[in-house]
Formats: C-alpha cells, sequence, structure tokens
C-alpha cells in the first residue's frame, strides 16, 4: 500500500510539472509566432497573423490544474512550510498527537475543499458551463483536476496521520530529515 501511495502520489506531482512545462511550451509558440510576423513586417513581407486563441485563459487554467495536482506530491517530499517550532520544543509523544492532530484537522479541510469542488464540477457539467474567451473550454476540466488534486492531498494528510498515529514517520518528516531539515 505505502508504495502505491508514494508512486500515486508521484503521478501526480509529475503530472504537475508537465503541464507547468505545457504552460512554457505555448507561451514560447506564441512569443515565436510574434517574432516570425516582426521579422517578416521588416523584410516587407506580410505577416503570418499566428496565434494561440484565449492563450492566457488556458495557460490560467493549466497553472490551476498544476498547482491542485501538484499539493499531495509536494506534500510528500517536505516541500510545504510546516511550522515545527512547537513540536520540536515538546515531547515526542505530546508531539506526536499534536502532529496526529493537525493532520487530522488538515486532512478535514482539504476533505470539505475537494468536496465543494467536486460539488462545483458537477454542477458546471450538468449544466454545460464553459469559459468565456474565445476557445470555450468546458469548466469542468480544470474543476476537476482542481478536486481530484485536493482529494489526493486529503488522501496525503490521512496517511500522513495513520502513520503518526501508528507510531511511524510520515513522508515529509522522512524527507525533511534526508535533507538536513531536522
Amino acid at each position: 500500500m505505502r508504495h502505491a501511495l508514494d508512486r500515486l502520489y508521484a503521478g501526480a506531482l509529475a503530472l504537475a510539472a508537465f503541464l507547468f512545462a505545457a504552460i512554457g511550451v505555448l507561451v514560447l509558440i506564441q512569443i515565436l509566432g510574434r517574432l516570425i510576423d516582426r521579422i517578416a513586417g521588416a523584410i516587407g513581407a506580410a505577416p503570418l497573423g499566428f496565434a494561440i486563441p484565449s492563450l492566457a485563459e488556458i495557460g490560467g487554467f493549466l497553472f490551476l490544474s498544476a498547482v491542485f495536482l501538484g499539493l499531495a506530491g509536494t506534500l510528500a517530499v517536505g516541500g510545504h512550510v510546516r511550522v515545527t517550532l512547537m513540536t520540536r520544543a515538546l515531547p515526542a509523544g505530546t508531539a506526536r498527537a499534536l502532529s496526529t492532530l493537525v493532520a487530522a484537522a488538515a486532512a478535514g479541510l482539504a476533505a470539505f475543499a475537494a468536496w465543494t469542488s467536486g460539488v462545483q464540477m458537477v454542477d458546471s457539467w450538468a449544466f454545460g458551463a464553459v469559459s468565456y474567451g474565445t476557445v470555450q473550454v468546458p469548466l469542468w476540466l480544470p474543476q476537476g483536476a482542481m478536486t481530484l488534486g485536493l482529494a489526493l492531498l486529503c488522501l496525503a494528510l490521512v496517511d500522513a496521520c495513520v502513520t503518526l498515529a501508528r507510531g511511524g514517520t510520515p513522508a515529509f518528516d522522512r524527507a525533511e530529515a534526508e535533507a538536513g531539515g531536522h
């Protein structure tokens, strides 16, 4: 089970990285199109007029998807900012209990966020809601990525909570220890 969860978090993180790279590629293509048009104008040729319709909007949707899909994997590798000043000052048992409680509360918040995002996604699907740009993107697509990312974050937090409750070391603590954080 541990291996499957780690692969799931890593897979979502890899997908997030791919989406960030896709944003870069789309922007680069747009810049190259404008550059070619300027060069064509400078030499007296007709510009091609190449443009990616709704690039800003599509880039925004890709960015949103990448951020939310990367949440669980970023938590697993210790990339989220966590304030451990108090837990480091407490006795080990008390620190573990507090960390378990915090992970459970965070999982509850993530579950609520995933649920409300999922409800919004289902509504967008049911009503056929689309974006306002030139390219009308069905809104359930970015909302679905956001919901999936929040659900994976909730799973990662429940995973951490269970690991802590069983006396184990959650992935983010192991990653911080390996990086010299403890």
